[in-house]
């Protein structure tokens, strides 16, 4: 019997949409659904653990594995890499696994190119300023930084426009039906 090939779903959406609760109960809710697992070269946090949370190595390796072209995505923050291994995806789609990755819109779209099948679904704040009232409710960061995660939001609502689905999540639990009705109807 043949395997049906599993779906890749890529998720996005602002600093403070949510994005995070809303892929926790979605992956809670739905046991046929799996969290990829990116490498990364920073050090791994308390009771992280490698295969996991993340496939941890040295940025000399991950940068001999961007030459090698075996990143679907990948890009640099705060002085450490992140990537998506293409092998790996491959492997779990094709064992029938179902993938949901949560990354910024640069990594979504390079994503898109070299897998055209993936589906992109971005999480919309109901407004820019709800979406402000959000990041200064949590109280972790000063002016300058909310100022420089506003002006961003902007630039991926922009970029969102590429995506395949937009869903605004206005009320928590609308939003997580809508994206539960969303990949149950593309994994059919």
């Amino acid at each position: 019997m043949d395997i049906k090939k599993g779906k890749l779903f890529v998720i996005s959406g602002s600093s403070g949409v949510g994005k995070g609760t809303l892929l926790k109960q979605l992956v809670q809710r739905n046991p046929e659904l799996e969290v990829s697992i990116s490498a990364t070269t920073r050090n791994p946090r308390p009771g992280e653990v490698d295969g996991v949370n993340y496939f941890f190595t040295s940025k000399e390796d991950f940068l001999k594995e961007v030459e090698n072209g075996d990143f679907l995505e990948w890009a640099e923050f705060n002085g450490n890499y992140y990537g998506t291994k293409q092998a790996w995806v491959e492997r779990n789609l094709n064992k029938g696994r179902n993938l949901i990755l949560e990354i910024e819109t640069k990594g979504a779209l390079q994503i898109k190119q070299k897998m055209p099948d993936a589906v992109l679904i971005f999480i919309l704040p109901p407004s820019l300023e709800e979406l402000e009232h959000r990041l200064r409710g949590r109280n972790t960061e000063d002016e300058a930084t909310i100022q420089g995660r506003l002006h961003e939001v902007k630039r991926e609502i922009e970029c969102s426009k590429n995506y395949d689905y937009r869903i605004i999540n206005d009320d928590l639990e609308k939003a997580l039906s809508e994206l539960e009705k969303l990949v149950k109807s593309v994994i059919r």
